[in-house]
């Protein structure tokens, strides 16, 4: 072989090496996928997923799915391909899931948090519906990373109710009580354990992303309180897209018939403590998700309606919604008349 022909094969033989190993290289990328879905009038463990306690409920049927999407956040070259070739997949840069310097951790806590304000938000909403009004407002701890300023003094469960001695009447104002101090300094936290009340002071540190700011290191959620009480039970998923659905299921067990008219009703959206529906990402999985699982309804929000309907769900109606109210209308309408054409479906694309 001559040199000339030993060059070519030797150069052939490293472009196809670096071709394989460019293959397996992580690419910025992440992979949504149709995820679980979860029947919030269903059971997690054993014991119902929306369980209400002090109230009278009522016996329903049917379910009412919340959806999701699966993340593949650790992406190759190899398998973005793949994932962008697959018809119920999308692959999306993965700075508009993460933004840059932000670490896992603090999206897992992000997610944790939204989800639990969520839960809150669903039930305000819902008993707003009903015409309850709560009765109060705790600031619960939901988590105390290890490593922060509050391990080892606060724990889940403890109610944060002053700080630096000024009563706390939500988030907003315990986010603002605590900025008031200055990165490192200690400040006085008060809080209700169970039955006992107590203080511990706290030294701060500045917080991720914005050094003049205090922070003590937890994640926290609003729990209005209620004549009697509702209990969530899901943790395997974060996000506040849910909130929706949660809604739709505290309504139904809180009043006789049935919401869904016995059918498999999916669908997703944020829903704040006025009832108002927003929107959401991954719409075009969660649709997949539910078809896969059975639905023959999807509620979409508004927003949603444009991608929901280009992937042409063959199975599933989708009903646009833009609030609790008009979700239940709409459902009320349809557990009459499945065939109605009173109820708003997300248009045609043209």
């Amino acid at each position: 072989m001559g040199r000339r022909a030993q060059t070519l094969f030797v150069a052939s033989v490293l472009t196809l090496i670096l071709a394989v190993v460019g293959l397996w290289m992580p690419v910025p990328y992440v992979t949504f996928a149709p995820g679980p879905v979860t029947d919030t009038l269903g059971k997690v463990d054993g014991a119902p997923l929306i369980e209400i306690s002090g109230r009278e409920t009522y016996p329903t049927s049917g379910s009412l799915d919340l959806t999701t999407v699966e993340e593949t956040p650790r992406l190759n070259l190899l398998g973005a391909l793949q994932d962008w070739a697959s018809s119920d997949r999308a692959v999306v840069p993965s700075e508009l899931v993460r933004p840059p310097g932000t670490s896992q951790e603090e999206i897992r806590q992000e997610n944790t948090q939204a989800m639990l304000e969520s839960q809150d938000q669903a039930t305000a909403a819902a008993l707003s519906e009903l015409g309850i009004t709560p009765t109060g407002t705790d600031v619960m701890v939901h988590e105390v990373p290890a490593g922060s300023p509050a391990s080892g003094l606060l724990r889940s469960g403890d109610v944060i109710t002053a700080v630096g001695g000024v009563p706390i009447t939500g988030q907003e104002s315990l986010l603002a009580e605590i900025s008031k101090v200055a990165p490192g300094d200690a400040v006085e936290v008060t809080y209700r354990r169970d039955d006992r009340t107590a203080a511990v002071k706290i030294t701060t540190r500045a917080a991720t992303g914005d050094p003049k700011r205090a922070m003590i290191g937890v994640t926290t959620t609003e729990k209005r309180s209620y004549p009697f009480t509702v209990k969530i039970r899901i943790s395997d998923i974060g996000g506040p897209s849910a909130g929706l659905m949660f809604a739709l299921g505290i309504v139904d067990l809180l009043t006789p018939g049935e919401l869904t008219g016995g059918k498999t009703i999916a669908g997703t959206g944020t829903i704040d403590s006025s009832g108002a529906v927003g929107s959401i990402g991954g719409i075009q999985q969660k649709i997949l998700g539910a078809e896969q699982a059975g639905a023959t309804i999807f509620l979409v929000p508004k927003e949603n309606c444009v991608d929901a309907v280009r992937i042409g769900p063959d199975q599933l109606r989708l009903v646009e919604v833009t609030s609790l109210s008009g979700a239940l209308d709409a459902l009320e309408t349809l557990r009459k008349d499945p065939a109605s054409t009173a109820v708003p479906t997300c248009p045609a694309e043209k």
